[in-house]
């Protein structure tokens, strides 16, 4: 992995370096790629500041932004389809240093004059790669390793004046760069961990390639939502929509410390949330961060709209139209008591990550998989406009920022949990009673797993009520016909990927007894060891 002292050694026409204030970005040029955010999350890893931006843009638009390298994303058409998006030539002549990855490698080729045909055998997942050249982009590699690919069609001849740096048994061309035009592109995936050195390849392309230093920060990152926020909101009145959980917490401070007093975050207890959860928000919150805090019993309201629904997709979009319309409320409520006479509240902050955005649709060419109550799930009829300062960030990230902030830890380390609550945690319809068990028997879990020192091992775990399903059971001598819970352990490190989590039997053991013991209403718990994809950390 290069270094900052590398750098100072020279290369070859590094490219200027971004300040912190005034960064040149790196321009991750998305080509439909579940994962193009992944990859500009992978350049600020590298405390490189990136922006996305659509294939579609022109290469004037993308030069006007006067970035320091250009990243061409992965995609999922074939460069020699008909309809494929293509990469104009003019952007290699530029002078700007470019990577290429997966397709962006292929349409890079192609635009250069290399052959890129379907080889007939496609390589999906771990794949091993012979590095057949050191070149700049894979200094230092093992001669061997293993990488992720995605992949049925293949680079067969590089452009020319490119070196061919690796092969594959489907890639006669894996990577390859051009040293004197900063020019570099691999077939496989390196913004995954599954390249085991994917990020060092990064890196060498940032560092090496493009003659950046590592200068972004999440304190860069603050100072750049400042300034946008005051920017977007002006001296406008603003409400937040507070959870508890890290995501809003997080937002609510940013926007606190852009416009101060111009915010008021509003709790609403729709009463979907877990067990000590509102009274969480109101102590802990408020007395960490002094923010002026409006308290909204719409439990009722929440119960009586969702009543007789079991559609997860509707759950969601009703769940989102209800907290849009307690926000309004809420913010005529902010606006009287002020003695604001004719002063609206324009402006909503809002949570929402990129992976929200991701699973809900946004972005270029991304399956929609579930409405998130503040993305898919907003009514079309909405009279705020939004504030989402953490909109591009994966929850590490935020966590990052919430630290830099000065937010508790106590809240930045709070395990994920959903907007809809445990309204998307029971299969079947939402009732008071069903809220109640299943908060009796996430309590538990909870407890037990923070007993056992696992809270930041594991990423989160739901605890789902599967409240349509009855199991035979026995318990004190004699038949039950009850509810089984499902436990839900996963480890993710930015909740676009993760895994089941291998809880020790002994803390399984214990909080299924104890579930089944203080839970009348559940006789049976299941553990879900299923990762994402197939599976998402939701149930709904």
């Amino acid at each position: 992995m290069s270094t900052p002292e590398h750098l100072a050694q020279g290369g070859s026409a590094p490219a200027p370096t971004p300040t912190a204030s005034t960064p040149r970005p790196v321009l991750v040029v998305d080509y439909g790629a579940q994962y193009a955010q992944l990859i500009a999350r992978r350049v600020r890893e590298a405390n490189v500041y990136s922006e996305i931006v659509p294939h579609t843009m022109a290469v004037a638009d993308m030069l006007a932004k006067e970035p320091a390298a250009i990243i061409l994303s992965g995609g999922p058409a074939s460069v020699y389809a008909e309809d494929a998006p293509a990469t104009d030539p003019a952007l290699f002549d530029a002078g700007v240093p470019v990577l290429g990855i997966c397709y962006g490698f292929q349409s890079m080729a192609r635009a250069l004059g290399g052959t890129v045909a379907n080889t007939g055998a496609r390589e999906y997942g771990s794949t091993v790669v012979r590095v057949a050249g050191t070149g700049e982009l894979l200094a230092g590699s093992p001669v061997q390793q293993t990488v992720w690919m995605s992949h049925g069609d293949a680079v067969h001849a590089a452009p020319a004046g490119f070196d061919v740096l690796a092969t594959s048994d489907g890639s006669p061309v894996a990577a390859f760069e051009d040293r004197e035009r900063h020019l570099y592109g691999m077939q496989w995936h390196p913004e995954v961990k599954h390249s085991v050195l994917g990020q060092e390849a990064l890196e060498r392309f940032l560092y090496d390639g493009a003659g950046l230093e590592p200068t972004w920060t999440p304190g860069n990152v603050i100072a750049e939502q400042v300034q946008a926020i005051r920017a977007q909101v002006g001296d406008a009145r603003v409400i937040c929509g507070l959870s508890g959980g890290v995501d809003s917490s997080v937002a609510a401070a940013l926007v606190q410390e852009a416009v101060g007093d111009q915010l008021t975050c509003v709790f609403v207890d729709h009463g979907l949330l877990r067990a000590g959860e509102a009274e969480q928000v109101e102590q802990d919150f408020v007395a960490a961060t002094g923010i002026r805090l409006v308290v909204v019993d719409a439990a009722q309201r929440f119960l009586d709209a969702l009543a007789g629904v079991t559609d997860p997709e509707t759950k969601r979009k009703i769940i989102g139209r209800e907290f849009i319309r307690v926000f309004e409320q809420a913010a005529r409520d902010v606006v009287a008591e002020a003695g604001a006479h004719g002063e609206e509240v324009r402006f909503l902050v809002q949570g929402t990550l990129y992976p929200d955005v991701v699973e809900s649709g946004g972005g270029e060419g991304a399956a929609n998989i579930k409405s998130h109550h503040n993305v898919g799930g907003l009514p079309e009829d909405m009279r705020f406009e939004l504030v989402e300062p953490l909109r591009t960030l994966f929850k590490d990230e935020v966590r990052a920022v919430g630290l830099e902030l000065g937010v508790p830890e106590a809240i930045v380390w709070r395990q994920p949990f959903p907007g809809p609550g445990l309204g998307i945690r029971i299969i079947g319809e939402v009732t008071g009673e069903r809220l109640e068990i299943l908060r009796a028997a996430d309590a538990i879990a909870r407890e037990e797993l923070s007993a056992a020192g696992l809270d930041r091992e594991i990423w989160q775990c739901p605890v789902v009520l599967l409240a349509d399903v009855r199991s035979v059971g026995v318990q004190g001598d004699g038949r039950t016909y009850g509810h089984p819970v499902v436990l839900r352990p996963v480890s993710s490190e930015d909740a676009m990927t993760a895994d089941w989590s291998r809880v020790p039997y002994d803390v399984l053991a214990r909080i299924s007894t104890r579930i089944t013991n203080s839970v009348p209403e559940v006789n049976r718990v299941v553990l879900d060891v299923t990762s994402k994809p197939p599976g998402t950390i939701e149930w709904e």
